[in-house]
Order: structure tokens, then sequence, then C-alpha cells
């Protein structure tokens, strides 16, 4: 069985959250933080060039929106998995139909993010077995 860790990407413009998650993230053994973005414009570039099995986006960033930024990835990078983290509640449908796959507010529980981060992974590794 192959113990491949999971890419992510993290994209927030709040450096308090940013480091937080990051600190989340770092201190699972699957999980392997492979950037952060600043901004929307920033995200784009970083999942085009780094090519995350997961993404974290906020919803409300500077240049470019969290959904903006999310089809613009799903565009290039369609099997690419991201979660919407947002303070408020209200861009859950937004976030879906930007192509976001799992919405979270950031006051989730930390095993709540971790449980998401995992079965998206699964998910693709599983449609990339079928295929």
């Amino acid at each position: 069985m192959e113990n491949k860790k999971i890419k992510v990407l993290l994209a927030d413009d709040n450096e308090v959250v940013r480091e937080g998650l990051s600190n989340i993230l770092e201190s699972h053994e699957d999980i392997e933080l492979i950037g952060k973005a600043v901004d929307g414009l920033d995200a784009v570039a970083k999942a085009l060039e780094k090519k995350p099995d997961v993404i974290l986006m906020d919803a409300q960033m500077p240049r470019m929106s969290g959904a903006e930024a999310t089809r613009r990835i799903k565009e290039n990078l369609p099997d690419v998995k991201v979660i919407f983290l947002t303070v408020y509640g209200d861009y859950a449908g937004e976030a879906l139909a930007a192509g976001a796959s799992w919405y979270l507010t950031k006051d989730c529980r930390r095993q709540d993010l971790l449980e998401a981060i995992r079965s998206l992974a699964k998910s693709k590794k599983v449609k990339e077995k079928s295929s």
C-alpha cells in the first residue's frame, strides 16, 4: 500500500490564519504543506506550479476572490480538490458553483478540517486508480 503524503496548498490573506493552519497541517505525517498563498492570484500561480491534491481556499482575499481563483485553478487542474474556508457561512453556493468540493467555516473543529482533506484526497486516488 502506498504511503504518499497528501499535498496541500493553503491560500489565505490573513497571516495569523495561515500560520495557525500551517501548524495544524504540519503536525500530521500524512499531509505535506507544499505552499502558502497570500491572495487569489498567488493561489492560482502556486497551484499551477505545485499541483496540489487539495487546496484550502479563503473566500475573501485581495486581488482575486477565492471563488474566482478556484474557477481558474479548476479550468487548468480539474482533479484538484478545493476546500473553501471562510468566517461567514453565506459563501457556500458561490464556493460550490466555482468548483469547490467542500465548504467549512473557520470555526470548524480541527478534526473536521483534517477529515475533509483526507476524504477528498482519498476520493481523488480512487478516481485515479479506476481511470
